[in-house]
């Protein structure tokens, strides 16, 4: 199924949220396909209800910064009892931008799409040898 109103929530710790979501825009010049949520100064019950409110009842990525604190247990609660997204940790940049230009894309073919984009964007250098560990 294809929806182009797919929801994007990026879920971190402090400011992160609000700095990748302004990021995007910014490069992007789309605005309103990614929500921030952030974990200062809320527990965890807390933190489920803004996920929710900010996934407003629609199918939605929530894109989070680590997966064991607390952004990522309350964002997989999200979606294992709403079954209604998909959960993504480790979140960056290239992951991001590419969410808002194929947001339209069917979940089951979105989500892989976006888990090599966001690997893709990673680089070292100089790069280490291979085998040399």
């Amino acid at each position: 199924m294809t929806n182009s109103r797919l929801r994007g929530v990026v879920v971190a710790h402090g400011e992160v949220a609000h700095a990748f979501v302004s990021a995007v825009e910014a490069i992007s010049g789309a605005s309103g396909a990614l929500r921030a949520v952030s974990n200062e100064g809320v527990g965890p019950d807390e933190l489920a209800e803004i996920i929710r409110e900010a996934a407003g009842g629609s199918e939605a990525i929530l894109f989070v910064d680590l997966a064991g604190g607390s952004c990522g247990l309350a964002s997989l609660r999200y979606v294992r009892e709403s079954g209604n997204g998909a959960w993504i940790t480790g979140v960056n940049l290239p992951m991001l931008l590419d969410f808002v230009f194929h947001r339209e894309m069917p979940l089951e073919a979105l989500v892989p799409r976006l888990l090599r984009k966001g690997r893709d964007g990673q680089r070292a250098h100089p790069s280490p040898l291979a085998g040399t560990g």
